[in-house]
């Protein structure tokens, strides 16, 4: 099994903390520079990252590639609930990450604009209600969405993307997980 991904994608590493300890190799794409950028095109029509290689099936996107994972192991899959609540980590994922493709084309991510706005006002009012499902002890497994929530806060303060300090029980769910298998291989400030 293969796991195409970069290094710094928050997507890409909450898959890394999944396989963990499962027998795959990470094979690391700079997706802005032209030899990788090749690479995945042919790949993943896509264009983005993770994407899985197991055998001859091809698997795009973290979602996808956790469903198929869960098959392939026999992992029960996530209740409606924990669906809910993967969809609101992934609601931050994505706005941060407009964010970020915004500032890395020169725009004013500050700026007083629509559409900065709704991603910063989706970003707090979601992490708002993460915060209050970390104070009533939701991420205390270590599980996918304990991985996808640590993948996404460790990265939103590694790219200084948004003001996590007002937020105690995330803050502390991140301490409290540094050690778990994976975190130090797949830590993006190694990229």
């Amino acid at each position: 099994m293969q796991l195409y991904g970069s290094q710094s994608s928050p997507y890409v590493r909450r898959l890394r903390l999944l396989l963990a300890e499962y027998p795959h190799e990470f094979i690391s794409m700079n997706i802005f520079e032209s030899a990788d950028r090749e690479r995945l095109i042919k790949l993943n029509p896509t264009r983005k990252v993770p994407m899985l290689s197991d055998g001859a099936q091809v698997v795009f996107d973290s979602g996808v590639i956790f469903r198929y994972l869960s098959q392939k192991f026999s992992w029960a899959p996530l209740s409606w609930d924990e669906e809910n609540t993967l969809t609101l980590i992934n609601a931050v994922n994505d706005s941060l990450v407009e964010i970020l493709l915004c500032q890395r084309s020169g725009f004013d991510t500050n700026d007083n604009k629509l559409f900065f706005n709704l991603q910063r006002e989706r970003t707090h009012a979601v992490l708002t209600v993460l915060e209050q499902k970390a104070q009533q002890g939701e991420f205390q497994r270590w599980n996918y969405l304990a991985m996808s929530l640590y993948a996404l806060l460790d990265w939103a303060a590694f790219r200084n993307l948004t003001d996590l300090t007002p937020f105690n029980a995330l803050n502390a769910f991140v301490a409290t997980a540094k050690n778990h298998p994976g975190i130090a291989l797949s830590d993006p400030r190694l990229s």
